[in-house]
């Protein structure tokens, strides 16, 4: 059997707290949510003054990333590029840019989902959060 790292609720937390920085550094109001490595919700904070559509979006771009252990963007430039088939892939219903993958050591083992302002501006956030573990 092989082992391998997982999110606790402590690098969640660290997660979560270094996307929530960021964000307030630029005054953005966001919903930031993480997931496991099988897209599962472990974490979702709506921000003062988000959208009540980004409590959706948000852990539906966390969701693709995790699963698809890929940034969600890359599906959203595949559809914009021609590949519409694409928007009937099964399970994946957040085909945004926004979503990032958590990846210890070579595995993945979530990601980070964030709405609310632009997509590169949600990546940065959730890039930010990420960074926070130190990796």
């Amino acid at each position: 059997m092989q082992t391998k790292p997982f999110l606790t609720l402590d690098d969640v937390k660290k997660i979560a707290a270094g996307a929530e920085a960021e964000a307030r550094a630029n005054n953005w109001n966001v919903v930031i949510s993480v997931v496991d490595d099988g897209g599962h919700l472990l974490w979702l904070q709506r921000m003062d003054g988000a959208a009540p559509i980004s409590s959706q979006i948000a852990p539906a771009k966390a969701r693709t990333a995790a699963l698809g252990r890929r940034e969600s963007k890359i599906y959203e430039d595949m559809i914009n590029n021609g590949r519409v088939s694409f928007l009937s892939a099964p399970g994946l219903d957040g085909l945004l840019e926004g979503g990032v993958p958590v990846v210890v050591d070579g595995h993945y083992v979530g990601a980070v989902g964030v709405s609310g302002v632009k997509s590169s501006e949600d990546v940065q956030i959730a890039k930010a959060g990420i960074a926070a573990l130190g990796l």
